[in-house]
């Protein structure tokens, strides 16, 4: 991916919990997910050719 590994990824999220604090991580991560979620919804849309003609 971005050359990143358990190593770096661990002391990202060490970070952020200092940064951060205890009580907003899972906050944050579940506004993460959504995030993530809706912009794969997104691409989806606009890459499946199946969804032209689809009316939400």
């Amino acid at each position: 991916m971005f050359g990143i590994g358990i190593p770096e990824l661990l002391i990202i999220a060490f970070i952020a919990l200092i940064v951060f604090g205890p009580g907003k991580l899972p906050e944050l991560g579940k506004a993460l997910g959504n995030g993530v979620n809706e912009l794969k919804k997104a691409f989806s849309k606009t890459t499946d050719p199946k969804n032209d003609n689809k009316k939400e």
